[in-house]
């Protein structure tokens, strides 16, 4: 019989003697919002650590990259208090689209019950999220942090569920087939490729998007079997789209240069959004050719996260509560 180790908890004290000091930074370090977003289902990008949000000051602010909205966090490294509540639902009321995270060694019943009363009650904008946090070791090893939710927002798990079921009994064309299993083989060879670009669930359609670590911004790859091309791109979303192709764009020739070749810079004027893409003729209705298509999407994909990662990370968003003076 294999001999096994046994799990004992660590007082959180130990590690992180001051919420300011230790735990706060600590977490506001990529691969532990890494760990968080892994748990409520976002990838998170830290804006600032004891922001000012408009007339409040939040632990942590970050942005959901996918949806670009706010996620503010809430640190206690012990038992949760009425106090903290009372910001929190500050936040909430000053917000119009938010996800607030309350993370403590203990959430309280009375505040695990109101957490589930707000998601009752608040607009599908707001989320609430109630996430109690402990050390665990296993013998003399190092102490491991793991994130345990007690109160999510009502549909968050329904909704998922519910929507995998609906997707599974909705019959596919002979064309969104096709896609599907594109992206599924695109998909399976990025596993254990890349340490932030992980395998999606396939969709049945002609794109799909990648984070690329800050909110406004996906790496994305396209196909299009009627035209018969295929393109890996780099996707500016929102209001400040423009502002951020035009300061990429004057760095366009050290960016080439990284990536190892000429893009395509459009900045669609008169629509919102800009893309930054390379791409190739191929046919994605030739299953024997995906292969080779597949290579290439996914070593541009590769390409671009790399390139253009450290480079938007530096381009600064504006903040909630702030004005754009441009």
């Amino acid at each position: 019989m294999t001999e096994l180790g046994k799990l004992t908890k660590v007082d959180l004290r130990k590690i992180w003697q001051t919420e300011a000091r230790d735990f706060t930074p600590w977490l506001a370090q990529e691969e532990n919002l890494q760990q968080l977003g892994e748990v409520i289902g976002f990838e998170l990008e830290l804006e600032a650590v004891e922001q000012n949000v408009g007339p409040f000051r939040a632990d942590i602010l970050c942005k959901n990259t996918l949806t670009d909205e706010w996620v503010l966090i809430e640190n206690q490294l012990e038992r949760t208090d009425h106090t903290h509540l009372g910001q929190l639902i500050t936040y909430a009321a000053g917000l119009d689209a938010v996800t607030i995270v309350w993370i403590a060694s203990n959430i309280a019943d009375e505040h695990r019950a109101a957490l589930d009363w707000l998601n009752e009650v608040t607009n599908q904008n707001i989320r609430f999220f109630g996430i109690e946090v402990e050390l665990l070791k296993i013998g003399e090893s190092p102490a491991a942090p793991r994130f345990n939710p007690v109160s999510l927002p009502n549909d968050w798990s329904r909704s998922t569920s519910a929507a995998k079921r609906e997707m599974r009994h909705i019959p596919l064309t002979d064309t969104k087939r096709m896609q599907l299993d594109y992206w599924d083989a695109a998909e399976a060879l990025l596993t254990g490729r890349h340490a932030f670009l992980k395998p999606l669930k396939a969709p049945a359609q002609s794109w799909i998007a990648h984070s690329i670590g800050k909110s406004g911004f996906l790496v994305s790859m396209v196909m299009n079997s009627k035209a018969r091309w295929i393109r890996a791109e780099i996707y500016l979303g929102g209001k400040e789209a423009k502002v951020h192709f035009d300061k990429l764009f004057e760095k366009r020739r050290r960016i080439e240069n990284t990536f190892g070749s000429e893009l395509e810079w459009q900045r669609l004027d008169g629509k919102q959004d800009c893309r930054i893409c390379i791409s190739r003729t191929s046919d994605p209705n030739d299953r024997s050719d995906w292969p080779d298509q597949h290579r290439w999407l996914i070593e541009s994909l590769i390409r671009l996260h790399d390139t253009f990662r450290p480079i938007i990370a530096e381009l600064s968003p504006l903040l909630p509560g702030t004005r754009d003076n441009e």
